[in-house]
């Protein structure tokens, strides 16, 4: 680094949509003198140099990450075993790494055992996004407004956490530093299950359209349309996500089929009493949630709709 906000060179491995966004921002906030990109896609590649996302795109993981001051894993979680092997023997012993995945616990444990005491991985989790992907769908107002979570292991270098907290800020994110175990049982309530319900629904849907022969997708009302749309992300990066948090997913999913059981009784059962006490107490939770983020004036992607200063 050359000082303390501004890198040498940072490395981007994986230019969809994180990618494409966290380079887009280093430029704008001229965080780095200069970035490299990686991408296995020959034709992600070429879109990348051709509008010039970052400094110099490399057909060569080893290349991308050799003079990296901070490298920034943007690639699907599947992929971490075979990169960091990959990389390893490349890396500067001052190198820096970190990610974007949205699961940590697991990953981590098999992390550590590739990378050892030798480099400091520091994970992150930008809660940003949107069903877009692609390295023409980033934007560097992506993360403005939006949390990181940072999640070092307990022998993490201090500095180096500090470094990486402050990266995020610099390009607009509010960070919050917490352990792999509870981010991952946060991220299986807030994000993982929900996901997880809208590809079912949509699946459902689909399904029923084709028994019925009736048009359910046709007429599906905005409610269903808007709760659906995060069913056509990126397929390859949740189905990581769930295998890779599958305990606390499957804990989450425990806890919602039984409160959906509460809801099926109450319905069979015409029992308007207790479908009115939820329906009140989920609304208020609702206002709360709203309340938390009333700052925020952005969609459910991450998109800022707030006029940037």
């Amino acid at each position: 680094m050359t000082n303390k906000s501004k890198f040498n060179n940072i490395a981007i491995i994986g230019l969809g949509l994180i990618g494409s966004s966290l380079a887009l921002a280093i430029k704008k906030h001229k965080i780095a003198g200069s970035t490299t990109g990686y991408a296995r896609s020959t034709k992600t590649r070429q879109i990348a140099k051709k509008i010039k996302l970052v400094s110099k795109v490399e057909t060569t993981l080893e290349k991308a990450v050799k003079n990296a001051d901070l490298v920034i894993i943007c690639t699907p979680l599947s992929s971490y075993k075979k990169l960091f092997s990959s990389i390893k023997p490349h890396l500067k012993k001052s190198t820096i790494i970190t990610d974007v995945g949205s699961a940590k616990t697991k990953v981590m444990a098999d992390v550590k055992k590739i990378i050892s005491e030798e480099f400091d991985f520091i994970p992150a989790h930008p809660i940003a996004g949107t069903e877009k992907s692609g390295p023409e769908a980033g934007f560097a107002e992506l993360f403005i407004n939006r949390w990181c979570i940072i999640t070092p292991y307990k022998d993490s270098n201090k500095k180096n956490i500090t470094i990486v907290k402050k990266f995020w800020e610099k390009i607009g994110s509010s960070v919050e530093i917490m352990s792999p175990e509870h981010h991952d049982r946060v991220l299986a309530i807030t994000s993982h299950l929900p996901h997880l319900i809208a590809y079912n629904i949509v699946n459902t849907a689909a399904d029923l359209e084709t028994v019925t022969k009736s048009d359910v997708i046709k007429y599906s009302a905005s409610g269903f349309r808007d709760f659906t749309r995060i069913a056509s992300s990126d397929p390859t990066m949740w189905r990581d996500i769930f295998i890779n948090n599958k305990e606390a997913v499957l804990e989450m999913i425990g806890r919602f089929s039984e409160d959906l059981s509460v809801l099926q009784k109450a319905v069979r059962w015409n029992d308007e009493d207790t479908l009115f006490k939820i329906f009140s107490g989920t609304r208020k939770i609702r206002k709360k949630i709203i309340a938390a983020g009333q700052d925020i004036d952005a969609d459910d992607f991450g998109r800022s709709k707030k006029k940037l200063k």
